[in-house]
């Protein structure tokens, strides 16, 4: 089921599933695996490239060296800005492997420092939402992918729906009164 909120169109998925990151059990596996960095977009490029002398000290060198090669983001195969992978490895430019191996975001160690404002790309904080561009609309749909399967069983575990988990980079993109219009929709589908 899709709902339209203003210029939205909302899968129903983010209300039926449940999602909580467990970062002992995945290890941070989205930052390192894929074919693709993540969604950049437009409007977040002059802000890392701002704030990246900054977040360099908490990055790893061979992410630096992609970074001064490529740049904070490179345009992948489907035309999209995204964050610079590291080699052929699958992991992106700004990670780090904290003390227990767990893969971490250097933009969101800068940002949790109080050193930056900007927190990290808003694609990695909505993460598992992606969202599409639509000619007047944006879709915002759920991207399951195989390596979450921890942060769904957590979810299950929690009870925690993945609209629930996300409130903070949701408000953040979108605002407090979409929220509150997903929170309608969630209780009209509860019906």
């Amino acid at each position: 089921m899709i709902f339209e909120i203003e210029d939205k169109l909302v899968t129903s998925e983010i209300f039926e599933n449940n999602f909580v990151c467990d970062l002992n059990a995945c290890k941070g596996e989205c930052c390192v695996a894929g074919d693709s960095g993540a969604p950049v977009e437009k409007e977040e490029i002059p802000i890392m490239e701002h704030v990246l002398p900054i977040v360099k000290k908490y990055m790893m060198q061979k992410g630096i060296a992609q970074i001064e090669k490529d740049g904070v983001a490179v345009i992948d195969y489907d035309n999209e800005y995204v964050t610079p992978l590291i080699g052929k490895s699958g992991a992106c430019a700004f990670v780090y492997f904290d003390k227990d191996d767990i893969a971490k975001c250097a933009i969101e160690a800068a940002y949790n420092a109080g050193e930056i404002t900007f927190q990290k790309p808003i694609s990695c904080h909505l993460y598992p939402i992606r969202l599409s561009k639509l000619t007047n609309y944006t879709a915002i749909n759920y991207n399951r992918w195989h390596i979450c399967k921890p942060a769904c069983a957590c979810g299950n575990k929690l009870e925690v729906p993945i609209y629930k988990f996300l409130r903070t980079p949701i408000e953040r993109k979108f605002g407090k009164d979409f929220f509150n219009q997903l929170e309608i929709a969630a209780a009209e589908l509860e019906k």
